[in-house]
């Protein structure tokens, strides 16, 4: 009769963390490498086959997978609390590093540029945050920070948190930015209230609206783009 064989009895070459000491990284599948992370499976599955399953709930996209939370993972057999961090954490952490590459783009030519420097911050989230990047004339990045933050249905802003922060760092010019965690690009009316206040508040000030990015997701639309400034 057929036995199945648990990743142990497996050759060494095939065995996740054998295998990335044998072969490096760039040998292991996402499934592999998950594998690793969660270390084992549950009676019916080998920790393989569960993450299998784990990324087909996500359709295979670890962007996607990164949008999960503990809840979601749970419903998993096999995985508990602690597994469910473990997986958690290391999305993170990957998402720290593409933060940390786009830090590096210290000069803002154009939408895209604004769009790669937010999206490691936003593109994943489960709730709104609208964020506020500080430019001096040259168009370099002098600082961004976080104006708020909220559910699925939207964020309070402060304009005099975003013009005091800009004149204390002596800011010529800014970019607005904030996600939409439902993937839809399309402008709310109170996103387009909120930026026409910034923008005539800041002029007053003479300090430029440059910009307002919104992120959904792997996509991007920019007002300034899109003449909506």
């Amino acid at each position: 009769m057929y036995k199945k064989l648990s990743i142990k009895e497996w050759a060494v070459e095939d065995r996740p963390r054998e295998k990335l000491l044998l072969k490096g990284t760039r040998s292991l599948s996402d499934a592999e490498l998950l594998a690793i992370l969660i270390g084992s499976g549950n009676p019916s599955e080998s920790a393989v086959e569960l993450s299998r399953r784990i990324l087909a709930s996500a359709n295979n996209n670890l962007n996607e997978l990164g949008r999960k939370q503990v809840p979601d993972l749970l419903k998993f057999k096999g995985i508990g609390d602690a597994k469910a961090v473990n997986i958690i954490a290391a999305l993170e952490l990957g998402r720290r590093r593409k933060e940390q590459a786009a830090s590096e783009k210290v000069v803002i030519t154009h939408s895209r540029d604004a769009a790669g420097y937010f999206s490691p911050l936003l593109e994943d989230l489960s709730h709104e945050e609208f964020w506020v990047l500080l430019l001096n004339r040259s168009n370099t990045v002098i600082d961004k920070f976080m104006v708020s933050q909220g559910g699925l249905t939207g964020t309070v802003i402060d304009v005099r948190v975003i013009l005091k922060t800009a004149l204390d760092k002596l800011s010529s010019s800014l970019i607005l930015c904030h996600n939409h965690p439902s993937g839809n690009l399309k402008p709310s009316e109170a996103d387009l209230k909120v930026t026409k206040k910034i923008k005539e508040a800041a002029a007053l000030m003479e300090i430029s609206v440059l910009d307002h990015v919104i992120i959904a997701h792997d996509q991007y639309l920019s007002f300034a783009d899109e003449g909506m400034l």
